[in-house]
């Protein structure tokens, strides 16, 4: 496969050769090209009297746990029905070459990366199906049901170990992000040879701020964002394309 050379820079390929300790950063775009909607976008149909806020808050949960199980079921069922996509499959493959130690940090709360076969490090937003009580927190083997139509209220399964509601395993607005992979990704990004941003607004932490830390330490950051670069701290090299595009044709060449 040869790539084309206004998609993936020579100096990009070069730099992904050499590098055996990578960062990969994943936002909402590298599962929108699964047809996954972005946090807002779903928010259709049925949906759409209601403001996202309303329905991704500790808040939100407490006065209507029916409301909410019902909306992240519709989600979950949307998730389940995607497939991974070329760029998901291009990360398991550079994943997976021998001799490189490729970490992947990601936003999105799906498990496309998994089913892609990749390794994920951290999910620095929570992952949607794994589920945990609100009242103890204890993990729970519940899952969600099948949800192929919207409905506005289905109510949660109970905790096997206290008996409340079992919630899903997302970080809401309002609650702190999770320590552990928060500090994996900063490590990871300042041991890095190479930080790759995919798919991210980098208006939200960790993608605001871990590829300037990075570039901070003189590591390359490269960009791909088919609206170009948005992180604060700008990047080396930006890829102009959907990842699907440019990420196989990345890996193609290595």
């Amino acid at each position: 496969m040869s790539a084309d050379p206004a998609l993936v820079p020579e100096e990009v390929l070069d730099l992904a050769r050499s590098a055996r300790r990578v960062l990969v950063l994943t936002g909402a775009g590298a599962s929108a090209e699964s047809g996954v909607p972005t946090f807002r976008d779903a928010v259709t149909g049925l949906w759409s009297r209601f403001d996202p806020m309303q329905l991704a808050t500790p808040e939100a949960w407490a006065a209507d746990p029916a409301m909410c199980w019902a909306w992240y079921g519709w989600r979950a069922h949307l998730i389940r029905i995607a497939e991974p996509n070329p760029g998901h499959r291009a990360i398991t493959t550079w994943q997976q070459r021998p001799g490189v130690d490729l970490r992947v940090s990601t936003q999105n709360i799906d498990d496309l990366h998994e089913r892609a076969g990749t390794e994920v490090m951290a999910h620095v937003h929570g992952n949607l199906f794994d589920l945990w009580c609100a009242d103890c927190e204890a993990p729970s083997a519940a899952e969600f049901p099948p949800v192929p139509e919207p409905v506005e209220r289905i109510d949660p399964p109970r905790c096997e170990a206290c008996g409340g509601w079992v919630r899903p395993g997302i970080v809401w607005f309002g609650e702190m992000l999770p320590e552990a992979e928060l500090e994996a990704t900063v490590t990871a990004a300042e041991r890095a040879e190479l930080v790759v941003v995919v798919g991210t607004s980098g208006m939200v932490y960790p993608a605001a701020a871990v590829p300037g830390i990075a570039r901070d330490l003189g590591t390359p950051v490269v960009e791909v964002n088919p609206a170009g670069s948005t992180l604060p701290d700008g990047a080396d090299h930006v890829i102009a394309a959907p990842a699907g595009e440019a990420l196989p044709d990345l890996v193609g060449n290595l």
